[in-house]
């Protein structure tokens, strides 16, 4: 018995949104609403309560960006943000995961992926090409603890947690964080749970931003020891 899985779809494109709606159903996951608009969006996801959101970036009204900071914004129960780029290396997309998405697809993927990346931003995971990512914040942060977009006083975290949240930032899964630490998955996802709870994140996407914009990972190098 699967469980209900509530998708809102967001796409000036209809068809675009069929398709995807089509691919989630075959899949036994509901669309609860679509929207060709972010204003169309963020209402739609205030009636129906969704699990995830598949979010276009440009849109008429209201671009996927500014809907994506108005549903996460000051809703701990709000739903999961997956941003829909035709491109890999978007600056609206890293400016999306800033506002609080989950991660981004490429229109192109497969239905078997699409399917699968819902469901893991559902259970808290970052839907992340972890390379890709990395690439993006790379191309975009600055790091700036000042204008941070979304800055987090890093002094509440442990040594261990700078350091997986160094490792995180540089692409790492838990199974290769576990092996390179000599420590559990169970312990990792521990600490990892420690670090978006003590920064206040909703998952790793926005542990990668932080990790470059408050300057403990630089672009293109490993990641800080600490202050100076």
């Amino acid at each position: 018995m699967t469980e209900s899985l509530r998708v809102v779809v967001a796409d000036d494109q209809a068809l675009v949104r069929t398709g995807f709606k089509l691919i989630l159903m075959s899949e036994g996951i509901e669309v609860v609403a679509e929207a060709d608009n972010g204003a169309a969006a963020v209402e739609a996801v205030r009636r129906t309560r969704p699990d995830v959101v598949l979010m276009d970036v440009r849109m008429p009204e209201m671009d996927g960006l500014e809907a994506t900071r108005r549903i996460v914004t000051g809703d701990a129960d709000a739903p999961r943000v997956i941003i829909l780029t035709t491109f890999d290396l978007d600056q609206y997309v890293y400016a999306a995961i800033s506002a609080g998405a989950s991660g981004f697809l490429l229109k192109d993927v497969s239905p078997e992926h699409l399917a699968a990346a819902v469901r893991l931003v559902r259970v808290g995971d970052a839907m992340l090409a972890p390379a890709i990512t990395r690439r993006l914040v790379e191309r975009f942060a600055r790091p700036d603890p000042v204008g941070a977009s979304i800055h987090r006083d890093l002094a509440a975290l442990t040594p261990r947690e700078l350091e997986v949240m160094g490792l995180l930032a540089r692409g790492l899964s838990n199974a290769e964080l576990a092996g390179r630490l000599f420590l559990s998955e169970a312990t990792v996802k521990t600490h990892v749970a420690r670090i978006l709870a003590k920064l206040g994140l909703r998952d790793r996407a926005q542990v990668v931003v932080v990790a470059y914009e408050s300057g403990l990972v630089s672009p293109g190098g490993d990641h800080a020891n600490g202050p100076g």
